[in-house]
């Protein structure tokens, strides 16, 4: 996730709570947001879920929590891998 300058702050306030949110979550494996030491105002996600519909109960809920308020409209890049 790219946060623009104006919204570091807001960001890294909020993402406290949502780090600390996700990892509650049933089926949560693992969740670490760490910045990228190369490129200013990026954030790098990994995160593992015990399953799709874990990891699908996750999105809705941040989807609809003050973290997707926060950061509404900020680039993300990602991609989804299943392990079968």
């Amino acid at each position: 996730m790219d946060v623009t300058p104006d919204r570091i702050e807001a960001v890294a306030k909020a993402l406290i709570d949502h780090i600390a949110l996700t990892r509650a979550e049933a089926g949560c494996l693992s969740f670490e947001v760490t910045p990228c030491p190369d490129i200013q105002g990026r954030f790098l996600v990994a995160e593992t879920f015990v399953d799709r519909a874990a990891f699908d109960q996750h999105q809705t809920r941040a989807s609809t929590s003050p973290w997707a308020e926060i950061t509404a409209g900020l680039p993300r890049n990602y991609t989804i891998t299943e392990v079968a």
